[in-house]
């Protein structure tokens, strides 16, 4: 390994990065919030004066519909844990490196992907 091949980040680039995961982990509780409300309201389609069959119909539709809002609120909530893992790792002064590689993951798939812990030739060899 060159001398002039840097191990880790700085401390202002990590601050950089420390800002930008904020700003995401901000809106993704926003939204994160928005999703499980949406959850425990109730069915606001007023379908109380309709037929049975239509009912039922509306039932199944929104079975489906907070099936896919679960999924969608546990994705989002996995993207939080994993941004505050990425915090942890700012403080820790150890974000940014590839837990495979031990080298430095690069700046522009860092922001794409603030809680990458893989480099690309890292997660391209995991296929």
């Amino acid at each position: 390994m060159e001398k002039n091949e840097k191990t880790r980040y700085s401390d202002s680039e990590l601050q950089e990065f420390k800002e930008l995961i904020q700003g995401k982990l901000k809106s993704s509780r926003e939204e994160f919030l928005s999703l499980t409300s949406s959850l425990s309201s109730p069915n606001s389609h007023g379908t109380e004066d309709t037929s049975g069959a239509y009912k039922t119909l509306e039932d199944g539709s929104a079975t489906l519909e907070k099936e896919q809002i679960n999924q969608l609120a546990a994705r989002q909530k996995k993207f939080i844990d994993n941004l505050e893992a990425a915090l942890v790792r700012i403080e820790n002064k150890t974000y940014g490196i590839c837990r495979e590689t031990g080298k430095l993951i690069q700046k522009e798939r860092l922001r794409a992907v603030p809680h990458a812990t893989l480099s690309m030739e890292a997660k391209l060899k995991q296929g």
